[in-house]
């Protein structure tokens, strides 16, 4: 049961760049102090990539931020893969 509430939190979040913990709530049926309950412990295990800013009362999802990185990781393969390309050709040539 944990694990598709977990599946349901990670679809609902995925649409959001932040979302309000009493808006979650509702859309979920249960009590805002629940979801932050059950959030923080997914976030603390690694099974949830967000922040809950409790002040605020916000949910802040980190999906661009994940995006990002694999997107500068891709660049910089691309980079490596380019060099070596050129010195490759650069050798044909001589």
């Amino acid at each position: 049961m944990r694990s598709m509430r977990l599946n349901a939190y990670r679809q609902f979040l995925a649409s959001y760049r932040s979302v309000k913990l009493e808006a979650m709530a509702t859309e979920f049926g249960v009590s805002a102090a629940f979801i932050d309950e059950e959030l923080s412990s997914f976030i603390s295990s690694g099974k949830l990539t967000c922040k809950i800013d409790k002040v605020g009362g916000v949910v802040e999802s980190n999906v661009s931020d994940s995006r990002s990185q694999v997107y500068v990781e891709i660049i910089k393969n691309g980079d490596l893969l380019l060099n070596r390309m050129q010195k490759l050709s650069g050798a044909i040539d001589m």
